[in-house]
């Protein structure tokens, strides 16, 4: 074999060696999921918790979020037993579906949201509440998001139980109500952090306080 050849036959080698390592090369791992925990109180008693969690996915810009509540209300005349998870499946800040399963004393019930590629598709029965629906602008916004950050410029956020908008405002510093059909959330946040969610209910609110480390 010439000089040459000798040469060309190397490279191609270690162009070859090259290509396995980089081939071997494990993808790269996502950031770990982030968790927050929060305790859920009526009338100043612990009736149960929530937990909110944003997990990326493997070298995507994929995320998947979940809202879970679990709540036992046991006074008088009043109560309540519910569970109910949400979780939400994200691509560039978009949702794709997103999936709603609530089971309560009142029986169990299921709401839906997916991006058919031009709309989404809506299915809420929820207790008390029947809605369908067809959207045509992506949503990016949503209510579980609004449990990792200030909703800074967001003017509604998509309330996945529900199906429909939640209408958003700020009121003061750290602080924003958000609105639909009558009913009224207030969000506290510290340092950009929520820190305290209030569900005004005609009986009683339920304070959703988040709880540190």
């Amino acid at each position: 074999m010439s000089g040459r050849g000798f040469q060309l036959s190397l490279l191609g080698a270690l162009f070859s060696l090259a290509g396995a390592a980089r081939a071997q090369t494990p993808a790269a791992r996502p950031a770990p999921p982030e968790t927050r925990r929060y305790a859920i109180e009526v009338a100043g008693v612990r009736v149960g918790t929530m937990t909110a969690t944003r997990a990326p996915q493997t070298a995507t810009t994929d995320a998947v979020f979940t809202l879970t509540s679990d709540v036992k209300v046991n006074f008088l005349v009043y109560n309540l037993k519910i569970y109910y998870q949400v979780v939400n499946r994200v691509r560039n800040g978009q949702l794709l579906l997103s999936t709603v399963e609530a089971h309560t004393n009142q029986g169990d019930f299921a709401s839906r949201t997916e991006w058919k590629g031009d709309h989404y598709d809506i299915v809420a029965d929820q207790y008390k509440h029947h809605y369908r629906a067809t959207e045509k602008q992506p949503i990016r916004y949503t209510v579980t998001d609004m449990f990792f950050g200030e909703p800074q410029g967001q003017t509604r956020a998509f309330a996945e139980y529900f199906g429909d908008f939640f209408a958003v405002q700020r009121t003061a510093s750290g602080k924003y109500k958000a609105e639909r059909d009558g009913r009224e959330d207030e969000y506290q946040y510290a340092n950009g952090e929520l820190v305290m969610l209030i569900k005004k209910n005609p009986l009683k609110n339920f304070i959703i306080r988040f709880v540190p480390k």
